[in-house]
Parts: structure tokens; sequence; C-alpha cells
């Protein structure tokens, strides 16, 4: 048996600091009304944030939202997967994200396995929003319902996560398969989204879903945002990794990613000029 990644535990410790007011004195704040308003009316994008650097510029960029995803286990930490992120990685880089006081929502996903219960998921949150979090992310939809109303019962903002699970990759054989291609993945994805609707979810990532169903679940969303990776362009907003957008990680790039920059070849040719200065000096 594959021994589980430190993340997995039932109990959650975190730090006592509390970053949570840091964001709430930036001017011009987008807040979850702000977001919530553009539902039908407004098509925006979200970017993920892992440091400083990266909030500054996107929040200069005027990227309304942000979120520092459990992405940065593969495009910063060098795992294979998002299995091996735990709370302390993605506290680490929310505090730096936060430092930025960026004007942009700012969210944090839940790492695998601090959430298997609805006290765990309730205390991870926290810990999320004790460190600046203004909304937290999980995977799944009915099989997490009493996790995901113990998060919305204490107050605490909720985006989920249908389609394509990457917590869920070991389970999907390690492919990344679309979702909602069958009638049962279908009918299951409308369940979803009307369950985390229903519970109080303010936005809702679609991975990897088949277009018209990703256009479907938008429709029919009254109140539930739909933020899509991979899924068409019906959704209400477009989320992507930052690192895929800019090149920053050209080892790996998915099908549905288009690189408007070469950060990473930008890296190498800096790095060779400069060897090459330092060697003629």
């Amino acid at each position: 048996m594959t021994p589980l990644p430190p993340s997995v535990t039932e109990t959650v410790f975190c730090s006592s600091t509390d970053l949570s007011s840091q964001n709430q004195r930036v001017d011009n704040k987008v807040t979850i009304d702000t977001v919530l308003s553009w539902k039908g009316r407004r098509r925006f994008g979200a970017l993920t944030a892992y440091d400083y650097p990266s909030a500054r510029l996107l929040d200069e960029a005027g990227v309304p939202v942000l979120l520092v995803g459990d992405s940065l286990g593969m495009v910063v930490l060098g795992h294979p997967d998002t299995t091996h992120v735990t709370l302390d990685d993605i506290l680490h880089h929310l505090r730096a994200v936060v430092r930025a006081r960026p004007r942009a929502l700012v969210g944090a996903d839940m790492p695998y396995g601090t959430y298997k219960t609805p006290s765990a998921a309730l205390a991870t949150a926290q810990c999320l929003v004790n460190a600046g979090a203004e909304y937290v992310k999980a995977e799944g939809g009915t099989e997490i319902l009493p996790q995901i109303q113990a998060i919305i019962g204490a107050g605490i903002p909720f985006m989920g996560h249908l389609g394509m699970l990457p917590q869920h990759i070991l389970e999907e054989g390690g492919r990344y398969r679309i979702k909602g291609r069958d009638d049962a993945g279908h009918q299951q994805l409308l369940i979803d989204a009307r369950v985390l609707e229903s519970a109080g979810a303010f936005a809702c990532v679609l991975e990897l879903v088949t277009p018209p169903v990703a256009a479907e679940l938008t429709a029919h969303c009254r109140q539930m945002l739909t933020l899509g990776i991979g899924s068409g362009s019906a959704c209400d907003a477009q989320i992507l990794v930052t690192h895929d957008l800019t090149g920053a990680f050209p080892w790996f790039t998915p099908k549905f990613a288009i690189p408007l920059a070469r950060t990473g070849e930008s890296v190498r040719s800096a790095a060779l000029q400069w060897l090459k200065a330092v060697g003629e000096l």
C-alpha cells in the first residue's frame, strides 16, 4: 500500500498569527459580492499566485481573483501531483501572497486529506482564513456536503471544484480525463452543481468538463459562478495556472493552455548571457 502523504491528518494545527484583517485595509477591494454581481453580466479571469512578486504583478495587471492553488505542488515544489501538498505548504505561500496586499479577491485550496470530516474541514478552512484567505476551495460535490456545510455555516466563503479532480489523480490511474461525456457523468455533474449551489457555494471551478455540459451548468446555476479551466468559453469566468499562461514551467503545458509569454526561455537566456559576461570579465 502506498503511504498517505503527510497532509492527511484528522488533527489540524496552524499558527495563531492572524492575517485575516490585512486584506480589509486595501482600497477598492474585490469582494465576494463584487464577483457575484458579475454573474451573467461580465466575464472575468482568475489566476494562481504563489508568492509576493507574482501576487503584485497579477494585481497590477488587474486580475480580480487570485487562488493559492495546490498546483504549486507541481510548478513550484516539483511534486508529480497535488496529493503531496501539505497545509503548511499552502499556508506558507498564502501568507506571501497576502503580504502583497492585493486588491484582488484571494483564496486558497484545501490540500488533499485535510477535509476528510466536517471538523477537519472547518479547522483547515479556519487556518487558511487566519492566514489571509478570503475564500477556500475544495474538490468534490455530494460526497463532501457535510464538510461544505460546516465551512459555510461558520461564515467562510466556499468555492467548489467539479469535473476532473486533481487530488483524485491516483484514483484516475494517473490520467486527466474529460468529464461529462457520458450520461451518468453528465447527470452527476448536474446533481453536484445543484448541491454546491444549494449549500451556498459562491463559485465552482469546472475542470476538464466537456464544453456543452459546462455551458449547461453555467446556465443552470443562477446564484453560483462557474470558473472554467479546459471547459470551453461559456463559463462565467476562466481560471488558469499562471505558470501555464506565462510559460514559466516549460517542461509541461496542458493542451488547453496557450502560453502568452515565454518566461522559462527568458530566464535561461538571461542566465546564459550573464554567464558569458562573467566569463569575459
